[in-house]
């Protein structure tokens, strides 16, 4: 009995082994599969993931044993999958496809995407609205199987289309080349057990729960970020938000949060003052304003602290809002 308990345990080590060394593994999804009820159910998601994505899983690893592509990232085993085996083809795509369906899901409310991908996307579709018609459209015109997407062609644009089975469109074998930031899976498991053969219905429903601060991110990692003015000069930015939040509720009348935080502003301004300057900001008129900055938060405070009454608060809470648009102008 000793002896079947032994080989058994050798067998599961073993095992274990044998997955751990496995190129592919089944990502987490991230959230519970009820999360994005009521616009897909929990079934479907359990299913989805644990059936179907681990079988490509599964699938991509016994295929790829033995090939040159074993130990090729996904990006790398898809940008030559024309030579491949379909089974590689199939399951690498599956594989990829589904880890990204699962990001670009959130039971998060009010996503959007930010600035710069929601100026690309009204420059390419005019708006937001056009984007989900067109997308909407062009997975319901996928005949059978597959996907839809929202990807970044080779001219560093948006583009939309769609793709047979789990084809992609960083595949060389794709008619549609780019890489994508959002796809919409069509294939009947993804919602038959909810809106069975009204796919129109799963389409329509699924925007609700679409994650555009994951799209914006895998946009801005083909497409960077544009720098900020301020970006190398991490204090004036920290100085800005607190002040931000405390003169413009002052301004409607609101007094409570520069009660709450002069203090914070206080600091903020030291720090500010005593920062390393950018070197196309280092110079003598924008170090005097700092000075003034510093010390017109610091009597700003000591106000707070006398419990001052709200008109003398909002004279010089004005007086280092002013001092700091100085610096902004200085500058330039």
């Amino acid at each position: 009995m000793k002896q079947f308990i032994l080989i058994i345990s050798l067998l599961t080590v073993i095992s274990k082994s044998i997955l751990a060394q496995a190129p592919y593994k089944l990502p987490d999804l991230g959230y519970a599969y009820n999360a994005l009820e009521p616009y897909i159910d929990s079934t479907t998601m359990y299913i989805h993931l644990n059936k179907h994505h681990n079988a490509y899983v599964n699938n991509l690893n016994n295929a790829l044993k033995g090939t040159n592509g074993e130990n090729l990232k996904i990006t790398e085993l898809l940008a030559e999958i024309s030579k491949y085996s379909d089974a590689i083809r199939n399951n690498a795509g599956g594989h990829y496809n589904h880890s990204l369906f699962w990001t670009i899901l959130t039971p998060k409310k009010n996503t959007a995407p930010d600035k710069e991908l929601m100026e690309a996307i009204n420059t390419s579709f005019t708006s937001l609205d056009s984007l989900r018609t067109l997308m909407n459209k062009a997975a319901s015109m996928r005949f059978g199987s597959g996907w839809a997407w929202l990807y970044i062609d080779q001219n560093k644009k948006l583009a939309v289309g769609s793709s047979p089975n789990q084809d992609n469109p960083l595949m060389d074998a794709s008619p549609i080349h780019g890489t994508p930031i959002l796809g919409i899976d069509v294939w009947e498991h993804a919602y038959y057990l909810k809106y069975q053969n009204r796919r129109g219905d799963y389409l329509s429903a699924i925007w609700n729960v679409i994650n555009w601060e994951e799209v914006t991110r895998r946009y801005h990692e083909v497409i960077p970020k544009a720098k900020g003015k301020f970006d190398d000069w991490p204090e004036i930015i920290s100085f800005h938000e607190v002040l931000a939040s405390t003169f413009h509720p002052a301004e409607e009348g609101d007094f409570s949060a520069i009660r709450n935080r002069s203090g914070e502003l206080s600091s903020k301004a030291s720090a500010l003052a005593t920062s390393k300057i950018p070197a196309q900001f280092n110079k003598k008129e924008v170090i005097d304003v700092l000075s003034k900055l510093s010390s017109t938060t610091k009597a700003l405070d000591k106000l707070v602290h006398k419990k001052s009454s709200d008109k003398t608060l909002m004279k010089s809470l004005t007086a280092v809002h002013d001092s700091f648009h100085q610096i902004v102008e200085r500058c330039k």
